[in-house]
Formats: C-alpha cells, structure tokens, sequence
C-alpha cells in the first residue's frame, strides 16, 4: 500500500523562493516602519507646528526684535538700513518665476545689526541678469516683519557678479563674513507695505498636504506585506493537504490487483476504474478552441 508523505508542512517553505521573497518583505516592513512612515509623519508634523506660529503671530501684536523668539513671530524694527552690506540670494525662485531676492543689514536702534530679507526681484534675460533694484529708505524707519531660522552656509561659495555680492543661502555668519558686520540670528522676513519692502516673499500656505496620509499608508503597507506573505503561505498549505488528501483517497477507492490462477477463466472487465488525479492547480478541462482545431485536423 502507498505512503504519504509525513513532511513536516513548514519544510515545504524552506526553498530558495520563499525564503528570499520573505527577506524582501521584511526588510521592506522595516524600511517603511523606521523610515518612510517617521518622514512623512514628520513633515507634517513639521507643518502643523509651523502653521501654527504663524497663526499665533497674526494673533498678536508685534514684539521688538527678539531673537530667542519662536520662527514666524511678528517682530518690530526701529534703526536705519545699511546699503553697503546688502547680498543678493541667488538662484531662488518665487512663485516659479527666477528672482533674486535682496538682503539688506539693518542697525537697530539698541546696537544690534539683523539681517532684513526685503523681498524679490524678477530676474531677467531668462533668469541671470540682475534687473535695477531699488535702494533701501537712508532714513530712520520702523518696520515690520517675521523672524526666520537661519539656513546655515550653502556648500557653493559666494560669487561676486554685476557688481553684486551673491549667495545660495540665507545665513547670517556667511553675510556677515561679507559685508563686515555683526549680524544678530536669526535674520527677518519684511512683511508686505513696510519700508524698503520690494516684492514681499509669500506667506507658506497654511496647510499640510498629503504627508498625514502617505505616513498612514506607509503604515499600512508595512502591515499589509506581511500579512500578504502568511495568507499565501496559508493557501499553499490548505492547497497541498487538499491535494494530498485526494490522492490519498483514490489510492483507497483503486481495485487491488489480484493474484493470478493457473487455467481460471478470465476475469470480467471491472465494472469500477478509478478516476484519473485532478491536478494539483487549474482545471482538468480540455481547452475547448484546442478541441475544435483537433476536430477540423480530423477532417
């Protein structure tokens, strides 16, 4: 009488295949748990923080310059512009459009010297030219803006281009490297209508984007992988018993072949011939188009 085969089930998935599709699936849970889901929660979390400053400041009434103050508080400036420390911001654009964007010192009237960012410009001649600019007010103003974090040194080095001193970053100790002050962090973003405002920068929109809900489905696909691979393994599993069963059961269901006497008469044709084995996947149908061309070769 046949065997079957006692094969611990889990053996089954000890094959090149599995193994290496079940290393691919956990090292992507992993990436997306420790990586792609904590970016793209932190970003809006960064964004719900930062909308909510600028909620805050427009709730309140300007402060003087203060910089231990949170980014985007409304701060005051009361002093004087100092025209031959301004730096242009390079390669920046605003609202798509190539600009450079003016950095001009402004002394305050306390003795500090802070960073004034007064706006943009529109770039010409395709976006390499610096268009005529128009100077900081020489009297002294008060004027309004927004304290921004510093942007720390840009690997690129300063360049000096059409009488102009250029940067690729917004920081304070490269300025002031360049124009011989004592610039204070962080530096000011001029609001719209204040003295030596030129093109006011825009204001960041005050939402969040998608990044709640690509963090979420990081999440999800981090679970839903691994729950992919054990419902396959669970398939395979209940595949193969089920197989193994059937054939089990015709093996049972077969005639036993019987012993042959000498001069017995033959034995009648049995009447019970056990069915063929259904394949292990698919369908035993024959392809009905294969049947229609046997039949027109017949012919």
């Amino acid at each position: 009488m046949a065997t079957t085969n006692n094969k611990p089930w889990w053996k089954t998935f000890l094959t090149p295949g599995w193994v290496i599709a079940a290393l691919l699936i956990a090292a992507f849970s992993y990436f997306a748990f420790t990586f792609l889901a904590p970016w793209q929660l932190g970003k809006n979390e960064a964004l719900v923080e930062r909308n909510e400053h600028i909620e805050r400041a427009f709730d309140s009434d300007p402060i003087p310059f203060d910089p231990s103050a949170e980014e985007w508080s409304r701060v005051s400036l009361t002093g004087r512009y100092v025209p031959d420390g301004e730096v242009l911001l390079r390669l920046r654009p605003v609202d798509r459009t190539p600009a450079f964007q003016v950095l001009t010192p402004f002394a305050l009237d306390s003795g500090d010297t802070v960073l004034v960012n007064r706006g943009w410009v529109p770039a010409e001649d395709g976006g390499t030219q610096v268009p005529a600019i128009e100077p900081a007010p020489t009297g002294r103003v008060t004027a309004t803006g927004f304290l921004r974090a510093d942007e720390g040194v840009h690997p690129t080095p300063p360049m000096h281009d059409q009488g102009h001193d250029m940067v690729y970053s917004i920081s304070t100790e490269q300025v002031s490297e360049l124009s011989g002050l004592n610039l204070a962090t962080p530096y000011v973003q001029l609001a719209a209508g204040e003295p030596g405002e030129l093109q006011a920068i825009p204001l960041p929109q005050l939402d969040t984007g998608n990044h709640l809900s690509y963090g979420l489905q990081w999440i999800a696909f981090g679970i839903l992988a691994p729950g992919g691979l054990i419902y396959f393994i669970w398939a395979e599993t209940r595949e193969r018993r089920r197989f193994r069963e059937e054939q089990e059961a015709l093996l049972a269901d077969a005639p036993l072949a019987a012993t042959p006497i000498p001069n017995a008469p033959a034995p009648e044709p049995a009447s019970h011939v056990a069915p063929a084995p259904r394949p292990r996947y698919g369908s035993g149908k024959r392809n009905p188009w294969a049947a229609s061309y046997d039949r027109q070769e017949e012919r």
